[in-house]
């Protein structure tokens, strides 16, 4: 039986969208602006934007946000992005409109290949379409689209594509119920 044989791992092919001293000069800035508890939204957004992420009107960004790579970043407009939120971006994230992220909910774009001896590195975008909502706790992993008016609830595991307007809980999260929205 073979084993993982971490010194072999090798993920030269991947490219973070950016310069190394770019990908430096954002650590920094994201550890001393956004995954912090400085409180001024409209300078977290300038640095985003100056990194090149696409950030609609009126996001929301909670203290203690970390953002892998804001480069790799959609936001639309009237996003909430709660407390401890992990943006994972090695691949890109696009949050649609009117979607909110609750505390510590996690967006993880990249994985490993545990069938691999090598731990090969596997990267996939994720897409939430307009008025998602993921709870409190939740992780989403990479590859995955949560479609329209999606909810994953506190704690739970999307392993696999949201249905719209449905609720998912648990790990790995099905579907529970539908969503119905009244005025």
């Amino acid at each position: 039986m073979n084993k993982t044989d971490l010194c072999r791992f090798d993920n030269r092919w991947y490219n973070p969208g950016a310069s190394q001293l770019t990908r430096i000069i954002w650590y920094c800035v994201n550890h001393c602006f956004i995954n912090s508890y400085f409180h001024f939204h409209s300078f977290k957004i300038f640095l985003l934007r100056l990194f090149g992420a696409k950030v609609g009107k009126n996001l929301v960004l909670k203290p203690q946000v970390n953002i892998k790579y804001p480069w790799n970043l959609i936001l639309g407009d009237n996003v909430w992005i709660g407390e401890r939120v992990w943006l994972d971006s090695l691949g890109k994230i696009e949050i649609g409109a009117n979607s909110c992220l609750s505390q510590g909910a996690m967006l993880i774009c990249g994985n490993h290949n545990y069938k691999k001896i090598t731990f090969d590195l596997i990267v996939g975008d994720i897409t939430l379409e307009e008025g998602v909502w993921i709870g409190s706790g939740a992780f989403v992993a990479g590859g995955l689209r949560c479609k329209s008016h999606a909810v994953l609830t506190a704690g739970s595991v999307a392993v696999n594509d949201l249905e719209a307007y449905s609720i998912y809980q648990g790990n790995p999260a099905v579907k529970i119920k539908n969503r119905n929205m009244s005025e």
